[in-house]
């Protein structure tokens, strides 16, 4: 009877939240865009690039309404809502194009930044009816959020089983040896103490950024407030951790179990549902940046990692085939892209490749997704091009490389680069079959640097397969 309550509660707040945005884009068509990926995987560059190009009118010949010239007008707005920090676009920018250009800051709490786009359009009710204008609202949050959503119907219980049993497997436990040790101290059916929250909370959120470094990479890293905390820094929200409880425990009131699970239980309320329906839950299209190439050179358990948190993520999304009444009682999200990054950093020939990686990556989620409505798809993307492509004579074999200016501090068989010298690097080859990048094969046989950002010539950008992204996302939207 509580289970179907909730329900009927969250159903009232996704319909107040849609009936919201349908009384705001009343004669003024508007897509709200959700742009997120785990930490590191390009979502500040590629907002910025987004914007940038269909500002300065780069060239992109794959987004179609784009390049037959009938996007006439791209002008920023200020955002509908005021309860959003504004994405600081102009900022970004600056940082990129700077003297000493640097990539900006990433994603660490949710951002909102409204670009309009003026049109010519074609079909003769849009011309004679219509306004040629499309408000295009783009919601940027970190991707730990995300994979905070299956909380929702996870009780505490079942989520310390959930992460305790995850830490006992390699290639966590080596790197859980503390929080183990300061798990197997704790009494779960002990006195509750403040002090005993807090330096579980502190060790377990040490274990978790841990198991998010390169060497490791691993992505389904729940809570993701612990390693994103943003404004709640500090607080009692944050301070809860994992218990080792037998399956058959009974929590009583007083116990320290009993202070973990109600501070997980008020995590799930206060933090988790508002995003999920104040924002979440009101988008119309997804984009999903995947830091692809890194799991491929961690190994078979960062792959798999990745393959669950994919999985999780689109589970977690509403999908469907919007209606007139989904827009007005909630909206759901119909088209979703998943975007392998740094696509800048392998040759072109290895860019079909990546996709096919990650589409088998996708296979059986995406399975799901189609029969609820939704369109999926996938693209190997980089926003702004740090490289170009060179060919470097080895012996007797060509090697197919990619040349630009290694961030300062970066090396590579024992060279350290200064950041001001270029360098060209043999970055490996994807393998044919995507399966043989999966089973792990491909574990430290890719060669990466970190490139400063490209200087900066003309008005406009290099990229990599930006238009067809934009093409999917936004293409039906200029009739």
């Amino acid at each position: 009877m509580a289970l179907a309550l909730n329900d009927l509660v969250d159903g009232g707040r996704i319909a107040l939240g849609g009936l919201k945005d349908f009384a705001q884009g009343i004669g003024e068509p508007s897509l709200r865009l959700g742009v997120t990926g785990l930490s590191r995987s390009g979502k500040t560059v590629f907002i910025t690039a987004l914007v940038h190009a269909l500002l300065k009118q780069a060239r992109m010949p794959v987004f179609e309404a784009h390049a037959q010239g009938r996007i006439t007008r791209a002008y920023l707005e200020p955002q509908p809502d005021d309860d959003l920090p504004r994405f600081p676009y102009e900022a970004n920018l600056a940082a990129l194009t700077a003297q000493d250009r640097a990539w900006p800051e990433g994603t660490r709490r949710i951002s909102q930044l409204r670009l309009t786009l003026e049109y010519e359009p074609r079909g003769f009710f849009a011309r004679n009816f219509g306004r040629g204008r499309l408000h295009i609202d783009i919601i940027d949050y970190p991707g730990e959020w995300l994979l905070d959503l299956p909380l929702m119907k996870l009780s505490y219980q079942e989520w310390s089983a959930m992460m305790v049993e995850a830490s006992r497997k390699i290639p966590r436990n080596k790197i859980a040896r503390e929080w183990h040790h300061v798990l197997n101290a704790q009494k779960w059916d002990g006195p509750s103490s403040e002090e005993d929250a807090e330096k579980a909370a502190v060790v377990f959120t040490a274990y978790l950024a841990k198991c998010r470094e390169d060497e490791i990479a691993l992505s389904s890293l729940p809570p993701g407030r612990f390693l994103m905390p943003g404004d709640l820094q500090g607080s009692p929200l944050l301070t809860f951790a994992p218990l080792d409880l037998p399956s058959d425990a009974t929590i009583t009131s007083g116990s320290l179990a009993s202070l973990m699970e109600r501070r997980y239980n008020s995590y799930v309320a206060h933090v988790v549902k508002p995003f999920y329906f104040g924002h979440f839950a009101r988008l119309d299209r997804q984009i999903v940046l995947v830091d692809v190439l890194s799991a491929l050179n961690a190994g078979p358990s960062a792959i798999q990692d990745l393959q669950t948190a994919l999985t999780d993520v689109l589970a977690s999304f509403r999908l469907g085939t919007n209606t007139y009444a989904s827009t007005l009682f909630g909206r759901r999200i119909d088209k979703v892209l998943f975007a392998a990054t740094k696509a800048d950093l392998i040759h072109h020939q290895s860019h079909d490749r990546l996709e096919a990686i990650l589409n088998e990556l996708l296979a059986k989620a995406a399975t799901r997704a189609e029969f609820q409505g939704a369109a999926i798809s996938s693209v190997a993307l980089a926003s702004i091009r740090a490289t170009r492509e060179a060919t470097v004579k080895q012996r007797s074999e060509e090697l197919a490389c990619i040349a630009g200016l290694p961030e300062i501090g970066q090396s590579i068989d024992g060279q350290t680069f200064d950041g001001e010298t270029e360098a060209a690097i043999f970055p490996g080859d994807l393998p044919e079959s995507p399966q043989s990048a999966i089973d792990g094969s491909m574990e430290g046989q890719l060669r990466f640097v970190k490139f400063r950002p490209p200087e900066l010539t003309g008005d406009t950008f290099a990229h990599v397969r930006l238009d067809r992204a934009l093409e999917f996302l936004l293409g039906d939207r200029f009739p």
